[in-house]
């Protein structure tokens, strides 16, 4: 056998079996399978927005959830989405609904005034002291057929020391048209009154305030009255200033609740009727002024006109609320259902404001309650009653920590506390 017919030696190397590939050829084919970069790019930009999406959901539902659950956002879970929704962005979506809401359900057309409504206004109290303004006039109704005491003011909640009322109320139909329901009206004077805004957590926000919720046993010794202020910032189209700070800057031309600190309160147009002055302590803004020098202002009938609110807009007729100053200086709060801005601001007028302004709307947000038991002695909600029985909350949420909204509190000044001091002022 020949060198060339000799069988191979074995390697020492192992060899492939049938089943294993050659690096070579799984190299090659691996590149074959790979995807292109854009495809894996693709996966993990659907991962991240998945991851993204579920964060999102899982934020708002709970925010939802905690909402739904917080009696500062409204008293009915309505009321709560709605503010809810506001407050993360959904405003226009949350407009949207209630607009077409009040389009299915518009206020009812006559009927008789329920006076059931009536909240509180003392009968057949015999005052002898002087008052320091002279008491408001009974006011004609709007409507055809007026109900009995319609118009007629009666003084409530708490007096001096030496008997001088510091609130009077009255009630009115709407007007003429929407004559089942009645509308609260309460008139306090300044010279015996002085006011605080009361700032929240929620509106304006931000803080600590030297007053916010819940009203102190201290301060409840001489309080009066108490009613809520205006919109949420990001619809009031205006400012805010309390505390020595600029909260929100304050808008030219802004209707705008001042209030001095000496404790007189007015209203009116801020670069105008005010300006900043070391006097100062507290401007809250909302909107345009709906009543100047003594008139409503034009345009309030116009449907398309969004000075006064994007929110329901002006013609809707529901709950509304709103405040003026008289030729005098005395304050007039108006408050109740069925009310469109042309109607709040004639019942403003009927009140002898010759400058007013709205403040907050819908059923939740409109609060006017007074308050009784013995002056220079702590009280609680529990001694407050609701201008209109209908309202929604009672004053007690005012003496609640959970309230965040901004409100106004008006108290017996310190020299009407007591009866010699309150009797030598009185006669001055």
């Amino acid at each position: 056998m020949s060198y060339n017919d000799a069988p191979p030696r074995p390697s020492s190397r192992p060899q492939p079996g049938p089943n294993v590939r050659a690096p070579y050829r799984s190299t090659a084919r691996h590149a074959a399978r790979r995807l292109p970069a854009y495809v894996y790019w693709r996966r993990r930009a659907l991962v991240v927005l998945g991851a993204i999406t579920l964060m999102m959901f899982s934020y708002y539902g709970i925010t939802l959830a905690l909402a739904l659950n917080n009696p500062s956002y409204g008293a009915g879970l309505q009321a709560r989405m709605a503010e809810w929704g506001r407050q993360h962005g959904f405003g226009a979506i949350v407009t949207w609904a209630e607009t077409e809401y009040n389009k299915m359900h518009p206020a009812k057309v006559g009927g008789n005034a329920n006076t059931g409504q009536i909240g509180t206004g003392t009968v057949n109290v015999k005052v002898t002291a002087t008052q320091p303004l002279p008491p408001p006039k009974n006011i004609k109704s709007p409507s055809a057929l007026p109900f009995p005491g319609e118009g007629v003011w009666k003084p409530a909640g708490r007096f001096t020391a030496n008997g001088i009322p510091g609130v009077y109320e009255t009630f009115l139909q709407p007007d003429a048209i929407h004559t089942s329901y009645i509308v609260g009206l309460a008139w306090m004077d300044p010279k015996v009154l002085s006011a605080q805004l009361y700032s929240g957590s929620q509106i304006p926000g931000g803080g600590p305030y030297t007053y916010t919720a819940p009203i102190s046993a201290q301060a409840s010794t001489s309080v009066v009255s108490v009613f809520n202020a205006g919109f949420r910032m990001g619809d009031a189209n205006g400012g805010y200033y309390t505390d020595n700070k600029m909260v929100i800057p304050l808008r030219p031309g802004g209707a705008s609740a001042i209030i001095y600190k000496d404790g007189t309160m007015s209203v009116g147009m801020w670069g105008r009727d005010f300006h900043m002055t070391p006097q100062v302590a507290s401007v809250r803004q909302n909107l345009n002024l709906i009543v100047d020098g003594g008139k409503a202002v034009p345009g309030l009938a116009n449907p398309n006109a969004i000075a006064w609110g994007k929110t329901l807009g002006g013609t809707f007729n529901v709950w509304r609320s709103g405040l003026g100053v008289t030729a005098n200086g005395a304050l007039v709060y108006v408050g109740g259902p069925a009310l469109s801005i042309n109607d709040l601001a004639a019942t403003l007028v009927r009140a002898g404001a010759v400058r007013g302004m709205e403040l907050d709307i819908n059923s939740d947000w409109v609060d006017y309650g007074t308050f009784t038991g013995p002056l220079g002695q702590p009280i609680n909600g529990s001694n407050g009653t609701n201008l209109l029985s209908t309202m929604t909350y009672t004053p007690a949420h005012f003496f609640a920590s959970w309230w965040r909204r901004d409100f106004f509190v008006m108290s017996i000044r310190p020299k009407y506390m007591n009866a010699s001091t309150a009797a030598a002022a009185s006669k001055g």
